[in-house]
């Protein structure tokens, strides 16, 4: 499944295979299948990789990290109307305006017959300089011919499209093309010459590609069923996956002069989180005599809510009127592997909650197992300055502060720091953070 399908084509994907009579066991996302047939797991030391996956209809673009055991995507791009069918309509616009004809004015026949000649003629053109074939057109047989450099120059607007998903990637996972280890090629439209030349152009290195593009994410699937069913002659190791798209609630904005403006996104899972995750924001009424708050629940990355794709809603009673500063809410997202979203408000005043599941297969889990998955998840519904750890590393750097008259402002410094990098509630920045002020503090202890 491409990794940037959103949670309705997942869903599509999923009962397609059911239909099919397939026992879906679980989606595999195409970069991690695409890493498992390319062995990259085996790898000694693992590192980072980047999938350029382009097939018939779709791209997709993931950073894959794999170590220890555990393969991990940081980061999802990609263009879901952007494919192998696209530059073969370059080359049909081409054979129209060469020949003088309306493809939309040809015999179903012959209009079938176009498009499997000119896409053999697409793929002649990965080995060959310059390919000739022979069209009917309107019960007349004319001959039409392209080289690869006319079809290069014809098709630059779809290889510029190529490089927005690419840099997203990048920039999601906060890496640069230096940081990458090997860049894998996977798709049948990777064949052509064009699409690698302008990878290997974007990322500065030559891709693998030794496995038939066609084959990869099929191969890989079939190593990953393998690792499901424990098979002996495979080493277990971990996928993770990432959610492919922000998901948030609506909110207003004050402007310089005060005025609000509703209706604008507030990001709480922001995309390319390693799943599962909870995340929570704290929402305040608009108005002192506000007396409900309502939670419009969207997916997508458009700042203004309702440009994005919206899965449900949640309506909440305040507590009686009074002060807004008072009277706010606290929203938390929890979201796993499963597709299974649940959204939890909390109100302040009151300590009531409220609960919406948003479910990827509507009816597929009862509500016990809804439940049990929810029940697994509870441990990640901690706010970070809750945790055991953080709090442990905030008293040491307090302690420190009171034995130590020289570092006094430097450790305080430390402390605000730690507490805005916790507020984030991104654990992976918060590890790394934690890490250096440990290290920073037994600097401290050694003086």
């Amino acid at each position: 499944m491409p990794a940037y399908f959103s949670d309705a084509q997942r869903t599509a994907t999923r009962v397609a295979g059911e239909l099919a009579g397939i026992k879906v066991e679980r989606l595999i996302n195409e970069p991690t299948a695409a890493a498992l047939a390319y062995g990259l797991q085996a790898r000694e030391g693992g590192g980072r990789f980047l999938v350029f996956d382009l097939g018939g209809g779709t791209l997709d673009v993931s950073i894959i990290e794999i170590f220890e055991g555990v393969v991990e995507v940081h980061a999802s791009a990609g263009d879901n109307y952007l494919g192998g069918e696209d530059f073969l309509q370059v080359i049909v616009d081409a054979a129209a305006r060469t020949l003088g004809f309306d493809p939309s004015a040809l015999a179903v026949g012959e209009r079938a017959q176009l498009l499997r000649r000119l896409e053999a003629l697409k793929i002649a053109l990965t080995g060959q300089r310059e390919v000739a074939t022979d069209l009917t057109i309107n019960g007349e047989s004319r001959r039409f011919s392209m080289d690869e450099p006319t079809f290069a120059s014809l098709a630059e607007p779809l290889v510029l499209r190529l490089r927005q998903p690419l840099e997203r990637a990048l920039r999601d996972a906060n890496i640069r093309p230096d940081d990458l280890n090997e860049v894998v090629l996977v798709g049948g439209a990777t064949r052509m010459p064009l699409v690698s030349r302008a990878v290997s152009r974007l990322t500065g290195r030559l891709p693998l590609r030794h496995i038939d593009p066609d084959r990869a994410i099929a191969l890989g699937a079939a190593v990953a069923a393998g690792m499901k069913a424990r098979d002996a002659k495979l080493e277990e190791i971990i996928l993770t996956d990432v959610c492919p798209y922000t998901l948030g609630t609506d909110v207003a904005k004050r402007d310089q002069n005060g005025t609000a403006h509703l209706g604008f996104l507030l990001p709480i899972i922001n995309r390319n989180s390693t799943v599962p995750i909870s995340r929570e924001e704290t929402i305040w009424p608009l108005t002192d005599d506000q007396t409900q708050l309502a939670f419009n629940i969207y997916q997508g990355e458009h700042p203004i809510a309702d440009k994005n794709v919206k899965l449900g809603e949640l309506t909440v009673d305040l507590a009686r009127p009074g002060p807004r500063q008072e009277r706010g809410a606290t929203i938390r997202f929890t979201y796993d592997v499963n597709g299974i979203l649940q959204v939890e408000v909390t109100v302040a005043k009151t300590g009531k909650r409220h609960e919406l599941i948003l479910e990827q297969r509507p009816g597929v889990l009862t509500k016990a197992e809804i439940a049990e998955r929810l029940a697994a998840l509870a441990s990640l519904k901690v706010h970070p300055r809750g945790k055991q750890e953080n709090l442990a590393m905030i008293a040491r750097a307090e302690r420190l502060y009171e034995e130590q008259l020289d570092h006094r402002e430097r450790l305080q410094a430390m402390i605000v720091e730690f507490r805005s990098v916790l507020e984030s509630q991104d654990e992976r920045v918060i590890a790394r953070t934690r890490q250096q002020l440990a290290e920073a503090l037994d600097g401290i202890e050694r003086a």
